[in-house]
């Protein structure tokens, strides 16, 4: 706790050994293992119910994430996207920043970065890697990064404030964090529609698209047993950062998170 702050009710972890698996309590150890297994299901469907199940806003809220970040154009930059395994994010930040750019794309599925690495346009094949790794424990020096990005992911990792102090370790000072995560509805009314949906209709899509509902049910859980906007801007401060804001989009369903490493 930095500053003496206190914390609101919500966050990730409930004891120091547990922490929740969607609406289900399990152990630290056990919940990596839970997420690997929900992403090898849906690796190969995974953009496909993105567009699907936004109606294709996930393309807005992260051309959002690029705006804000602004990739130089003229000097070298340097993008860590963690949890982005097939490439979504990066390719999008490849494409606004300069020709000497370069991304590393970090996800703890193989599954998913086997889809990135497919994918991944020819002009950008020479200068965007793909690492197979944890966010709890990155593998790279300090202060590498010009960039931090993590797309729709934060909220499975087992032990957030880890993953914030590794992202704070190896940016650079002057370095950027952003973290786009689903949040709950801040338009009166909006929430009763938007727990219909997500509770009854996205798990039948992903049945009929990804051929299993289980995994979205899981995805739909765990955005409701995500930190509210203001306590995750308080984990993001205690692990070093400055400036920290948050910006609603589509009535508050999701949640721009911005940081600095001064």
């Amino acid at each position: 706790m930095r500053n003496g702050r206190r914390r609101e009710p919500g966050e990730n972890e409930t004891t120091r050994d547990e922490t929740h698996f969607g609406f289900s309590t399990v152990r630290l150890d056990e919940k990596q293992d839970l997420v690997d297994d929900v992403f090898h299901k849906v690796a190969e469907r995974y953009d496909v119910m993105n567009d699907v199940m936004s109606a294709g806003l996930h393309r807005v809220w992260k051309n959002a994430l690029v705006s804000t970040l602004r990739p130089s154009k003229t000097r070298p930059f340097h993008l860590l996207d963690v949890a982005g395994g097939t490439g979504d994010v990066a390719f999008r930040v490849m494409e606004a920043a300069g020709e000497t750019a370069q991304a590393t794309v970090l996800d703890i599925n193989g599954e998913m970065l086997a889809v990135g690495r497919d994918r991944t346009p020819a002009e950008f094949r020479e200068r965007i890697e793909f690492v197979q790794g944890n966010a709890e424990t990155l593998p790279f020096p300090d202060a590498s990064f010009d960039a931090y990005t993590i797309a729709f992911g934060i909220r499975n990792v087992p032990r957030i404030s880890l993953a914030l102090e590794e992202a704070h370790r190896v940016l650079k000072r002057g370095g950027r964090l952003l973290v786009l995560e689903f949040s709950q509805p801040d338009v009166p009314g909006f929430d009763a529609v938007y727990d219909a949906y997500s509770f009854n209709v996205v798990p039948l899509m992903g049945r009929a698209i990804a051929g299993d509902a289980e995994p979205y049910r899981y995805l739909v859980e765990s955005i409701r047993k995500f930190p509210t906007p203001a306590a995750f801007a308080g984990m993001i401060e205690d692990a070093g950062f400055r400036r920290v804001t948050h910006r609603p989009m589509t009535g508050g369903i999701v949640r721009l998170h911005s940081g600095w490493k001064l």
